[in-house]
């Protein structure tokens, strides 16, 4: 078990409560999951986030302003 000990200040009992509270969500979180490694990185694939190069044709200047 661990032990909290307040250095400095006089915390009232509501705001002990609240930092026992977050402590404890914290301590009993699931931890995030580990990144795929078959998943190559964003880095790596910063090609898939540019968009497609424009084509030209009637009414062509309305898609240009679209992703």
């Amino acid at each position: 078990m661990t032990t909290i000990q307040i250095t400095k200040g006089n915390p009232t009992p509501e705001e002990l409560a609240a930092l026992i509270a977050v402590v404890a969500a914290r301590a009993a979180a699931v931890p995030a999951p580990a990144p795929d490694p078959d998943r190559a990185s964003n880095w790596a694939t910063y090609w898939r986030n540019t968009r497609t190069p424009f084509h030209p044709g009637p009414g062509q200047w309305r898609a240009s302003a679209y992703p």
